[in-house]
């Protein structure tokens, strides 16, 4: 069964099992293009594969089957956010220079707030209702995420040890509520599950563990990444 009218998200309408749509909006491809282009032309060696690299995860985000796929399930949804914040952010972050990037504790926060917010029932279903505020929601969550990393960077080893220990709660935190909310409480997946074999709780619940445990995961290995860096560091150090 197709999503009421009223649902009408920037990727289509939800896709029918078995039919992969691929987003051409020609917008969309120009301005992944150039920013590609930019990026190759301005950067070298590391930092523009890096640069490529986070293009490519948002190609796949925003341009692959995934988009239309994230109209029918809330659960491809989250797979989208999470590349968004977790894997396109943290390379845009690497690509750029290592400076201060203001306040970590403000980055981690807002972070959080912004990624809370545009997962509330209301705030979610007008930004499958409305492509401006779709794409409110896709740049507020990307320009918090890279803000957030690029302040990791910056950061102290154990300052970055701790806001990605609370970041990685805070998502895992969203993803258990999600998971035990007992019912589903996104509107606009209401009747676009179903033809995938999920009821639309079943398709919050998967959402939820995605949340849950892989999202939550990245920031615990960044964690843990960065703090052997530490602990390397300091062995080296010590005098023999």
């Amino acid at each position: 069964m197709r999503a009421p009218a009223l649902w009408t998200p920037y990727c289509g309408v939800a896709p029918q099992i078995g039919e992969w749509r691929w987003n051409l909006d020609p917008v969309l491809l120009a301005a992944l293009g150039l920013a590609a282009v930019v990026i190759g032309a301005r950067l070298e060696g590391r930092r523009r594969g890096l640069g490529i690299a986070a293009m490519a995860v948002l190609a796949v985000g925003f341009v692959s089957p995934l988009c239309a796929l994230s109209s029918a399930l809330f659960s491809a949804r989250t797979i989208h956010h999470v590349l968004l914040v977790g894997v396109a952010a943290p390379l845009l972050a690497s690509m750029l220079p290592v400076r201060r990037a203001g306040s970590l504790i403000l980055a981690t926060a807002v972070q959080a707030v912004v990624l809370w917010a545009w997962h509330a029932p209301d705030a979610y279903a007008s930004a499958l209702s409305n492509d401006g505020v779709y794409w409110v929601m896709q740049a507020s969550l990307l320009a918090s995420a890279v803000w957030f990393w690029c302040a990791v960077r910056s950061a102290t080893p154990p300052a970055a040890v701790v806001a990605l220990l609370a970041t990685m709660l805070a998502m895992g935190l969203l993803g258990a509520v999600l998971t035990f909310a007992g019912q589903a409480v996104y509107a606009p997946h209401a009747y676009t599950t179903l033809a995938w074999g999920l009821t639309p709780l079943e398709d919050q619940q998967a959402a939820g563990l995605i949340m849950w445990a892989p999202a939550a995961a990245l920031y615990l290995f960044a964690a843990l990444w960065r703090l052997g860096r530490m602990i390397g560091s300091d062995v080296e150090a010590r005098p023999a």
